[in-house]
């Protein structure tokens, strides 16, 4: 059976079509095949990551502790009245500074004068009763035992004289120490019974900076060293810690801490907020920039360096101080190749090439 031209025409068509795809097939796949070889080729490195560093010698630092904390009055006390009786008059002003022994609050004194003028009295005359018996007892008109009776009538009268001149001086509500009078709680007119407050005292100079300790910090801490403390006006107060608890708050398992420092003129008052900065003897330190500090794997924050054989290593670090200049730190020892630029992009014990240190 013959075909017909048509056909045959056609099917030579479909060859020839299916022929140009195998041929464009096999080239097809060696070119991607030689894009990709020359692709890897490309993305090969050339050699190992480049870094730079920055030499940083150890040197001996000063140590410092900084927390936060708060000015404070060194004594505050509530003066309260230890008689009963009507406020006849306030002396001291609210607010001002008053020496030990000023009358905060003066109470009437009614009878009390009366009692102690009646009570000299009566020790004026035993006094003349009792010299008497003893110049009678001289002459022998007095036994020894009425002249101890009449010495003894004496001191009797002169107990109740200092009872009653001591309850005249209770009328007085005197200042316990020198320190401002910071609150008065009775004015005149009012009845203070015993135990009833006439004012508070508070002591400012010295003054007291006060704060918590954390757990971490506490053995590094020693009563007796220096202290400085940075209000928020700007104002700086110097002192030594005086007080460092033994025991840890339970809930925030902090150390109370106090620093006392003069305060001349109570310029300073209580309740300013403070850095303070406590000396905590010295060590060896690094100075190295913030930039440099990292995480490694586990967590920590170090610095990672280049050793002699330009292998990277990881230092873990404690920051002791931060300054304009950089952060001191403690952890490594001697002279370190600290990575400054890339130290994100290596891994320790990996090779690199130290660039341009600075």
């Amino acid at each position: 059976m013959r075909l017909k031209s048509s056909y045959v025409v056609a099917i030579g068509i479909v060859l020839f079509v299916a022929l140009l795809f195998a041929i464009g097939s096999l080239s097809g796949g060696k070119t991607d095949k030689a894009d990709a070889k020359a692709g890897a080729a490309a993305a090969k490195p050339s050699g190992p990551p480049s870094v730079q560093v920055q030499a940083t010698p150890e040197t001996l630092h000063r140590y410092t502790v900084t927390i936060r904390g708060r000015t404070e009055a060194a004594r505050s006390v509530v003066v309260r009245s230890e008689t009963a009786g009507t406020v006849a008059a306030v002396p001291s002003v609210e607010g001002a500074f008053v020496r030990k022994g000023a009358i905060l609050c003066k109470l009437n004194v009614d009878a009390r004068q009366a009692a102690v003028d009646q009570a000299r009295a009566q020790v004026r005359a035993q006094q003349l009763t009792q010299q008497a018996s003893v110049e009678l007892a001289r002459k022998g008109y007095r036994s020894q035992t009425q002249v101890l009776q009449a010495q003894a009538a004496l001191d009797n009268a002169q107990a109740v004289l200092r009872q009653a001149e001591v309850a005249l001086e209770q009328m007085n509500v005197r200042a316990p120490f020198d320190g401002v009078f910071d609150k008065r709680d009775a004015e005149i007119g009012a009845y203070l019974a015993p135990g009833q407050s006439c004012g508070t005292m508070i002591e400012l100079d010295p003054l007291l900076i006060v704060g918590d300790l954390p757990e971490t910090e506490t053995g590094r801490l020693r009563v007796g060293a220096a202290g400085t403390a940075l209000l928020l006006s700007g104002q700086t107060l110097s002192g030594h810690v005086r007080y460092l608890s033994h025991e840890a708050d339970p809930q925030t398992r902090t150390y109370h801490v106090e620093v006392t420092a003069r305060n001349p003129g109570l310029k300073i008052r209580s309740g300013l907020s403070a850095t303070v900065k406590i000396e905590a003897g010295q060590g060896p330190a690094h100075l190295v920039p913030v930039s440099a500090l990292v995480l490694d794997a586990a967590g920590r924050q170090g610095v990672r360096y280049v050793q002699a054989d330009d292998v990277v290593g990881f230092a873990p670090v404690t920051v002791i101080e931060e300054t304009p200049d950089g952060v001191w730190v403690s952890g490594l020892h001697g002279q370190v190749r600290v990575i400054t630029v890339g130290q994100s992009y290596v891994a320790e014990g990996q090779k690199v090439r130290v660039g341009a240190s600075r």
